[in-house]
């Protein structure tokens, strides 16, 4: 899952040098993943998966990171 995340956002959304570096972990927002960029990303999540993420939930603490990304879609998939 975060293979197919990392290559969505690292060649449609986000620039980064090295995506290849950049961890798990690592701050998303901060690397310059804007407000437009979250919405492409809902919808590729929603179509990749077969899920639907609450617009309710669309915050920053959902979409920091790639761990804190494969959790949410986690959580609605059991759901």
């Amino acid at each position: 899952m975060k293979k197919k995340l990392r290559d969505f956002i690292f060649q449609e959304l986000v620039f980064v040098a090295e995506p290849q570096k950049f961890s798990d972990d690592g701050d998303l927002l901060e690397a310059g993943l804007d407000s437009m960029g979250i919405m492409r990303l809902i919808m590729f999540i929603e179509n990749e998966y077969g899920v639907t993420l609450p617009d309710t939930e669309i915050e920053p603490d959902n979409v920091r990171s790639f761990n804190t990304l494969e959790q949410w879609i986690l959580r609605h998939q059991k759901g």
